[in-house]
Formats: structure tokens, sequence, C-alpha cells
């Protein structure tokens, strides 16, 4: 129905007005009042005070209640049960047996308050049987949970007693077959050890010439260790020399990369591949270079895929295509006089290595130029290739070891370690495990940690040796392996000046801490804080901390 209708009324008896009336909607439900239907057409009329807004009430100002509110409806009723019963006794002419009957005497009478002893009595029994049963759910519940804490207990001491051993067994076995730069800087460092140990004793027992007698024995020991030493190292280098051979065929994985096509993924999950022109060089180079290392093939074969391979590389004239041609054209002269193949596999195998650095140019394999590790063009290496003053070459910027103290380029690794290999004989593996595992923890804390980043292997072996006493804090351990470096207030990045070195127990137990003054007695936390002061100290020399000092010693006079 619309908002406004117009209706026609009449006026007089042939004078009709057309009257607008607005129609209000109605905002509440509305009462049936009466009215009736048409039984023809079903319309309903309503009559005409269902039609109208009904009148509100005036407001008096005062809350009105309904009458049914104000009363109290009581209603009696009567609570009596319907139990009749009926007694027969004996009379004249009626005789009743009293062989059922039973005599019934009155007992001893208690007052309320006997009965109430009676029931806390009682109530004071089941407590007791309850409370014991408790108690030995408890009793039980505890020797069962210290038995499993003790197990657990001897579980844990069995597994470090066995990483132990493992441990031992490892380093026993690195010094006994030594392969790695660590493992010769472990037998230098023993060696240091036993040279200082031996002297001590010399110099305690011994004087005169027999004194300068045992020091010359010892010295002549000491170098035949040494030689011994060296034996192992001509040894470690003949495997790395496999080693590299092996990365050579590392460099065959990535050429199959090279002859892959190019593949994308299209809206409908479809795989979309294909071949340009440098992964069709690359399949081309691929094909060759397995015909040329299939072994026991026929020797027609073998003289097509080899001019084939001088075909291919042909097209580009250098030194290393011609030597390729010659190697060629000697196979092919050497099987024309029927030489054996045993004879052949050195000159086969010059073929392979050649073609593979035939390959590793992008001249004449584009495709390998985005997967190469070294850039082609010299320009590139020029920015971060240094000098070493100590071995004359010029190395890249990763081969130098950089201190936070540093000013300029000083040695290379290499010179490093063979200057301490004859003077010091020191051994950083142990330091470096823990440099490793704090750098592994604080990436774990996603802060954006930067100090940690700075400090090298040196900084950390002072800060260890000359700070921490190479002992935990609290348990005064001094096995390196067992020791790691945590924050001291894991709310802040790790730095020098907010650490503490403490055993992997003792470090999961800290970092559980909630509040550190709580936690340690105030004697401890003094003794931290002046270590913290001396790494302050001495970090403060570093160009590279300043900035991190100041911003920490903002941070200290905000708190």
């Amino acid at each position: 129905m619309p908002d406004v209708i117009t209706v026609r009324v009449q006026t007089d008896s042939e004078s009709f007005q057309e009257v607008v009336v607005k129609i209000e909607r109605r905002t509440y439900n509305k009462p049936f009042l009466g009215g009736f239907r048409n039984m023809s057409t079903g319309v309903e009329f309503h009559n005409a005070g269902s039609q109208t807004k009904p009148k509100k009430r005036p407001d008096k100002g005062i809350q009105l209640f309904c009458r049914e509110t104000q009363t109290v409806v009581e209603k009696n009723k009567q609570q009596q049960t319907r139990n009749t019963a009926s007694t027969q006794m004996t009379k004249i002419g009626l005789y009743v047996s009293n062989m059922t009957d039973k005599l019934i005497t009155p007992g001893k009478y208690f007052t309320a308050e006997e009965y109430h002893k009676r029931r806390l009595e009682a109530v004071i029994v089941l407590q007791k049987y309850f409370r014991r049963w408790h108690a030995i759910n408890l009793a039980q519940n505890l020797m069962e949970q210290k038995r499993l804490r003790l197990a657990l207990e001897a579980q844990e001491e069995l597994q470090k007693k066995r990483e132990k051993e493992e441990k031992l067994r490892r380093e026993y076995e690195k010094k006994l077959n030594p392969k790695t730069k660590e493992d010769f800087e472990l037998l230098y460092h023993d060696l240091e050890l036993w040279m200082q140990e031996e002297t001590e004793r010399i110099n305690r027992t011994l004087t005169g010439a027999e004194r300068k007698a045992a020091l010359c024995a010892l010295l002549e020991e000491e170098t035949e260790l040494i030689a011994c030493i060296g034996m192992h190292k001509l040894n470690a280098n003949v495997e790395n020399q496999q080693k590299a051979i092996l990365q050579l065929l590392e460099f065959y994985k990535l050429f199959l990369k090279c002859a892959q096509p190019r593949r994308w993924k299209a809206f409908d999950g479809k795989i979309t591949e294909m071949d340009t022109q440098n992964t069709l060089r690359g399949k081309e180079l691929l094909e060759i270079y397995r015909s040329i290392s299939t072994k026991d093939i026929p020797k027609d074969e073998r003289t097509s895929v080899l001019l084939t391979l001088k075909c291919t590389v042909k097209e580009h004239e250098c030194k290393l295509t011609q030597e390729i041609v010659a190697l060629i054209d000697r196979e092919v002269d050497l099987m024309s006089r029927e030489v054996k193949e045993c004879n052949l596999e050195g000159l086969r195998k010059r073929i392979c290595t050649l073609f593979l650095q035939y390959i590793k140019i992008p001249e004449f394999n584009p495709e390998v130029a985005g997967l190469l590790k070294v850039p082609q063009d010299p320009l590139k290496l020029y920015k971060n290739v240094y000098f070493c003053h100590s071995c004359e070459n010029y190395l890249p910027s990763t081969e130098f070891p950089i201190p936070a103290n540093s000013r300029t380029i000083g040695r290379c690794r290499s010179c490093y370690q063979l200057d301490n290999e004859a003077r010091k004989r020191e051994a950083h593996f142990k330091y470096r495990l823990i440099l490793e595992n704090l750098r592994k923890s604080e990436v774990d804390y996603q802060d954006d940690s930067k100090i940690v980043f700075l400090v090298q292997l040196p900084d950390m072996q002072y800060l260890i040796e000359t700070i921490w006493n190479s002992q935990s804090a609290l348990s005064a351990c001094s096995d390196l392996y067992e020791l790691v470096m945590v924050r001291w207030d894991k709310q802040h990045e790790w730095s020098p000046w907010n650490t503490i070195l403490l055993t992997k127990e003792e470090a999961d137990a800290h970092l559980k801490l909630c509040n550190l003054q709580k936690a340690y007695e105030a004697p401890f936390i003094y003794k931290i804080k002046q270590k913290h002061i001396r790494a302050k100290n001495y970090f403060a020399q570093f160009p590279a901390m300043s900035s991190f000092l100041h911003k920490s010693n903002n941070q200290a006079n905000a708190n």
C-alpha cells in the first residue's frame, strides 16, 4: 500500500469530494478487536478501533503497577493422607492367634545431642578412612613421579656420558686421521701442550749438561712429530684432490641444469616448457659429453662421436679448441693402429676434462653464464681483491680474517694458520663452536641482532679467556665443549656487555627466568656487572662498536 491514498467521499446526494489520506505505518503489534470475514471472497474486515492508533495514557510522573502485582493469591489445601486401618481383637465368639505377635519393649532413650555426637563420630571415621586412602594415592603418585624423574635423570646422564664419549672418540679419530684444517690445528695444539709439559719437567728435575741434552732430545722428538704431521698433511692433500674431482662432477650436474628447458606454470596449473637457443645449445653439448664419456663402445661409434666433437669445437678458434682437436686426432690415429683400450684411458680423460673446461666458457655455452659462481668479467673482482703482504698474493676479501678492532687489511687466513702452527699453536675449534652456536641462537630470536655478527673469532677468544676465565659463571665448569654464551637479559640483544657464560643446562634454566634480581643474589649480580664493565671497556676501542655502546648507555640512563 502506498504512503498516501486519495479517497472519494460523498458529501451530498449528488456531490463528491476527494480527500487525501496519509497512511501511518504501525510500529507495534495491532491488537485484534473483532471483525468479520467475507465468506465468498475471504477478505477480513476489522472493527474501526483496530484501524486507529491507540490513545496513550497521560504520564503522571509516577510509576504505576497493575493490581495483580500488588496482591498475593492465597490457597488452602489439606495435606492429610488417606490411610485407613483396622485392628481385630479377640472377643466372645472370635479367636485370634498370638503366635506371630512380637513383644516390643522401649529401648534406651538418647537425646538429640547424643544423636548428633554419634553422627559426628561416624563422619570422623569416614573422613579418617578417606584421608588414609587419599594419602596412600598421593604417596604412590609422588613415588611414581620420583621414579620417573630419577629414570629421566639417569637417562639424561647416560646420554651425556655417551655424547661425551662420542665427542672424545671423534676428537681422537680426528687426531689419529686428520683431514681438515681444524684437525691439524688440534694436533699442533696438543703438540705444544706436550712440549710445555716436557720442558717444565726437564727444567724442574734436571740441571746443567743433563738439562741441555734432554732439551736437545726433546727438540729432535718434536721435529719427528712435526714431520709425521706433515706426512698426514700430504695424505690429506691427496684426498682433497679426489674431492676436487667430485666437485668437477658437481659441475656436471650444473651442466645438466643448463640443458633443461625454461618452465613456467600457467593459470590453469599446467606446466609449459620452452626450448630457447641457449638451452638447445646446452642439450647438444650434453649429448656430446655423454657420448664421449661412455665406455666400451665400438670403434666406429667412437670415431663418429669424436668427429662430431671435432666439428663442434672447431666453430670457435682458440688455444683450448686447438688442443682438443689435437687430442682427438691423436686418439683416432691410435685407434687405427689397433692400440688397446686400457692404453687410451688417460687420453680420453684428458679429452673429457678439456671439453668440460670448454663448456664452462659462456662464449661457447651462453646458458652457463648465470650459473657460474665466479663472474667471468675480471672488473667485477677488482673491488673485493686485496694484497697479502706476507705471501704476496692477491686474494678475495673472504680470505682475510678481519677482527672488530682492525683498521687495515692484514695477513690472509693461510698466513695466519702457518704462523699459528710455527709459533703459538693455538686451537680455535672450541671457540668457533661457541660463536656458531651463539649466532644460531640469536637468529632464532628474530629481533634484528647485529653485534654478534661483528664479533670475530679472536674477539670471542679474548672474551672467554680473559673476561670469563674459560669457565661457567655458576658451576665453574671449564670444559669448553659444554659451555655456551647466552644473553644475560633476554629482553635486549646479545652484546659483550649483555652476556653470560654457562653450561647448556644452566643456560636453559637461565633463559626461563623472568626476574634476575629475585633469582640471583646481589653479590653474584655485582660480579656479573663487573665483567660486563670490563668487556665494555675493551670493546669501546672498536670503531664498529661505538654506536652500539652509545645506544646501550642511553637505554641504561633511561631505565
